[in-house]
């Protein structure tokens, strides 16, 4: 009982900047391995688009993969274990990156290494969100599951925003060394602030929402998401070799573009879904995703192609609640520990299968189809949102 009450008097502002800058410490991880890989598995390496796509992939389906292992964890141990085993996992991810780069003059096997880093980094995230969730909506309370939802956003987007320049800055300035070495130490800062979050005693155990059934239940919205993630999967793994191709410049600043709108948004518009409609919401932001993506789709240069960045991460931004709303609207308290596991699998799968299709899509020579595929893909997503709106349209009206 002491540790809820220093749960219960701990300020909420504060639990929510720690969650934040932990979460922030595990995407700063991935935001600088993603403005790394893509070139060294391609230029150094010397492998294709395809594979690109894959070892960037592998990561997205790992995490995909353990949502409901990790779900388990936050309800069996506790959120505390979970994002610790998280952190630990993203720790051995960056370790291997590390190692990779003395295996150079094997690329077999130093790509089978960076796989191996990669699949370590999809569960560690896997482990760390899903934790940080349960660990969170306990902490804040019911009342304020919302504000983990966007501070968790906030850390994820804002981390991978800055991963990338600086992973660029450290690979120029010091080398692959130092530029895979920052990503083993980032999670023992992630840790040292977890030690300043109040710990909880686990809940009584209960009969639990299993995931396949929470999958049912949050399907429609989580599909949604999942073609929201296609355009910022598109940016993430292949606009640095687009910009390359095309002999623009600044290719970091889409990556960092993209966090912009990204954060702007969730830090002055985070109430519209709750305000009006996670629906209404979703249709806006997918709209504005789509014209993003054709914007990088068309570009006759950088400059609008990190325009359509910032249009698609202000897009995406409020995706993720959005569509969260009606994904746990009818789902118990209790169980929406899981039923945001299984929401967030969407998220992994989108982002997963996006990268070697992708790859796929591009050939060798068209990255552009790429930013296509992603406008397509948010149509898609707002006539799902457009057709939660009818339908709540059609329940108010009987």
């Amino acid at each position: 009982m002491v540790e809820r009450t220093q749960a219960e008097r701990t300020p909420l502002t504060r639990i929510l900047l720690l969650i934040f800058g932990t979460i922030s410490f595990e995407f700063l991880i991935m935001g600088i391995s993603l403005g790394l890989l893509p070139g060294f598995v391609h230029t150094t390496l010397h492998f294709n688009n395809v594979m690109v796509g894959v070892v960037v992939g592998l990561q997205y389906v790992a995490t995909l993969l353990t949502r409901h292992l990790a779900g388990k964890s936050a309800d069996m141990k506790g959120g505390k274990v979970t994002v610790t085993i998280g952190l630990a996992l993203s720790a051995l991810s960056g370790l291997c990156c590390l190692i990779a780069i003395f295996f150079t003059a094997n690329a077999i096997l130093c790509l089978i290494i960076l796989m191996l880093a990669r699949i370590l980094l999809g569960v560690g995230e896997s482990y760390l969100v899903v934790g940080m969730f349960a660990w969170g909506f306990v902490l804040v309370g019911s009342k304020n599951t919302g504000k983990v939802m966007v501070w968790t956003g906030l850390g994820m987007h804002g981390g991978m925003a800055l991963g990338a320049p600086a992973g660029l800055f450290l690979l120029t300035s010091f080398g692959n060394e130092t530029a895979f070495a920052t990503m083993v130490g980032m999670p023992f800062l992630g840790y040292l602030l977890t030690l300043l979050l109040p710990s909880i005693p686990l809940p009584q155990l209960e009969k639990r929402l299993p995931f396949y059934h929470a999958i049912k239940l949050v399907w429609k919205a989580g599909t949604g998401l999942a073609m929201a993630s296609i355009g910022f999967s598109g940016i993430a793994s292949f606009i640095t070799l687009y910009f390359a191709q095309k002999g623009w410049d600044n290719a970091p600043l889409a990556l960092s573009a993209f966090g912009t709108g990204y954060l702007v948004m969730r830090l002055f518009f985070a109430h519209f879904p709750d305000k009006f409609g996670g629906a209404k919401v979703a249709i806006v932001c997918l709209v504005v995703e789509s014209i993003g993506q054709t914007c990088i789709w068309q570009a006759p240069n950088g400059l609008v192609a990190i325009l359509g960045a910032i249009l698609t991460g202000c897009g995406m931004s409020l995706v993720f609640p959005s569509f969260g709303q009606l994904a746990i609207k009818a789902i118990s308290p209790s169980n929406r520990g899981m039923a945001m596991a299984a929401y967030n699998a969407f998220f992994d799968l989108g982002m997963g299968l996006t990268a070697p299709l992708a790859g796929l899509i591009a050939g060798g020579v068209h990255y552009e189809y790429i930013y296509l595929f992603g406008a397509v893909a948010a149509i898609v997503g707002l006539v799902i949102a457009y057709q939660e709106l009818s339908s709540e349209k059609a329940n108010w009206a009987t």
